[in-house]
């Protein structure tokens, strides 16, 4: 159902290839994981495949490719090609065009002229299938990032596709929701389908693809064939390419049996939160949007030289939290402390320039700042953007602009960062990067407040957690206390990815085990 031979793909202004050369084939029936490391044309392929590069965004690609007996090149219209292929860009964002959730669910329906009384109880089990049915009635501009992730999930499965390109559809799901969507996707599977992934997150995912396909950093085929034998017989290779493996891959690429068998020190010691200086104080804070009530009084303490996660299922006010705190949401109650500094869930609402290097050096120069050459140097390398300089900030992949967003943001010098999701579309050694340079703005004596729905850096990373259900606060502390309260977790739908529960299992502090299995 799916043929490329030769694919090549450059992009405008680009000093290589995204994909070189590219042969892939995958029969109806097929579910294809694809591996690779942030930027190694992953989202490229899934978009070529869905005949949006080079209709839509420029490109010159060379090679063939097929999809569901329909040749698709830049003649082909993409209209032409969305009537058998369903795709999941990595931003739902992007994909979310209608007022409402329910017209944006049916929006595909109607295209295909579906009769009318048949399009709401299709809506409504698309919705049921990802979780998502107690949105219907919402306003698509109201949802939080993983509320319409699992909307614009529906609105792709919804028309029953004979091809599905997903590009990371779990990636803004709190650790239940993304196992609920995993089995959406693979229940849409049959004999007559075939479904390319692209994940990040295996680890968390009850059930992956059968076949993995794993590209390089040079846009070619690195590994190919049954999911098991690539992750456990490619193990040390996948890792020395920075991806993240299942806990059983990792232990094979680290060469133990188990984590037991590691050897653990102490952990970092950080400064107890009570007499850490606060940055910032919340009281009472309270927002409403949309009729209702978002946060519901929350009180925060974010101690300078600590790392604070707010974590939380979807739709709990995670976000809602960081826009108050920056000061860009109206809100009762009182905010007080230093300056602040956002990085925002979705990088591209805050890119300015025309080069990473003039983004990374915007704050700086406006703020007439000695050395912006050298600081600007600094972060490029920090950031893992040190080879994209010259690159257009609104070509890069998603990982690589979240990275470039903490990067002009980190050199602002705010007493406060506040980063929503930072590390969504990471490979795991971009991930470990971005945490590392948030670690070391703490260590810098700043505060620094991240949401993710990553526990596992949150393990790594934070001092202290908030966690936030429906808009409350249900439990905070130190990061130990908190992730070893399954009373609390469940009450608040948050499910410990594997590796975090092996490392808790040996009885040494989880840090230090997963900073050991990271050595």
């Amino acid at each position: 159902m799916i043929s490329t031979h030769g694919l090549s793909v450059r992009y405008p202004g680009a000093h290589r290839q995204v994909l070189d050369g590219l042969d892939l084939h995958v029969r109806a029936g097929e579910d294809v994981l694809l591996l690779g490391g942030s930027g190694g044309g992953k989202s490229t392929l899934l978009r070529v495949l869905a005949g949006v590069v080079p209709q839509v965004v420029d490109a010159d690609v060379t090679g063939s490719v097929r999809v569901d007996d329909l040749d698709v090149d830049a003649t082909t219209p993409t209209a032409r090609v969305a009537r058998s292929v369903g795709y999941l860009t990595q931003s739902p964002a992007d994909q979310l065009c209608l007022p409402t959730v329910l017209d944006e669910v049916g929006f595909g329906l109607e295209n295909r002229a579906v009769p009318a009384d048949r399009i709401r109880p299709r809506v409504d089990a698309a919705l049921r299938a990802v979780g998502a049915a107690h949105l219907a009635h919402r306003r698509t501009g109201d949802l939080s990032g993983g509320e319409g992730q699992r909307v614009a999930l529906a609105a792709t499965l919804v028309t029953e596709p004979r091809v599905l390109l997903l590009d990371e559809p779990t990636a803004l799901l709190d650790p239940a929701a993304a196992r609920g969507v995993a089995a959406a996707v693979r229940a849409a599977s049959g004999p007559d389908r075939a479904t390319v992934l692209v994940e990040h997150r295996l680890d968390e995912l009850a059930h992956l693809p059968g076949r993995t396909v794993v590209l390089d950093g040079d846009g070619r085929v690195a590994a190919d064939g049954r999911t098991g034998d690539v992750l456990l017989g490619h193990a040390a290779r996948l890792a020395a390419l920075g991806l993240g493996l299942p806990l059983r891959a990792e232990l094979r690429a680290a060469g133990v049996a188990s984590l037991a068998d590691l050897p653990v020190g102490d952990g970092t010691r950080r400064p107890d939160p009570a007499v850490a200086a606060s940055a910032l104080r919340a009281r009472g804070l309270r927002v409403r949007r949309d009729g209702r009530d978002v946060l519901h009084g929350v009180d925060l303490d974010v101690g300078a030289g600590r790392v604070t996660a707010v974590v939380g299922p979807n739709g709990s006010g995670k976000s809602t939290l960081l826009l108050a705190l920056a000061g860009l949401l109206p809100a009762t109650g009182t905010v007080r402390g230093g300056t602040v500094g956002m990085v925002f869930q979705q990088p591209e609402h805050q890119l300015l320039a025309r080069t990473v290097r003039d983004e990374v050096a915007w704050g700086p120069r406006r703020a007439r700042v000695d050395g912006v050459d050298a600081l600007v140097d600094a972060a490029l390398d920090r950031y893992l953007l040190a080879g994209l300089a010259a690159h257009d900030p609104f070509r890069l992949s998603g990982g690589q602009q979240r990275r470039l967003s903490l990067a002009a943001a980190a050199v602002c010098g705010h007493d406060v960062l506040l980063a929503d999701e930072p590390t969504f579309g990471q490979d795991r050694r971009s991930t470990l990067a971005c945490a590392d340079a948030l670690r070391g703005l703490a260590d810098e004596g700043r505060a620094v407040v991240v949401v993710t729905h990553d526990l596992r850096l949150v393990a790594e990373l934070a001092d202290d957690v908030l966690v936030l259900r429906d808009g409350r606060v249900v439990g905070a502390g130190a990061t130990s206390d908190v992730l070893d309260d399954d009373r609390l977790l469940a009450s608040a739908g948050l499910v410990l990815p594997p590796v975090v529960r092996a490392a808790r299992a040996t009885g040494a502090p989880p840090r230090a085990v997963l900073a050991a299995l990271r050595e």
